[in-house]
């Protein structure tokens, strides 16, 4: 159940959300709002991966 929950999860972070690795953004210029959506994005993958 929650697997279901996490891969929902990820199909709307990939639609929703900026992708920062496509905009080639550099990980050591980044505000606190883009480390906090990458950490997301990176906690909701790695859950719907398991």
């Amino acid at each position: 159940m929650k697997k279901a929950i996490y891969k929902l999860l990820a199909k709307l972070n990939k639609a929703l959300l900026p992708s920062y690795s496509k905009q080639h953004l550099d990980l050591s210029k980044t505000s606190k709002l883009q480390m906090a959506l990458i950490g997301w994005r990176y906690f909701v993958t790695t859950r719907a991966l398991d």
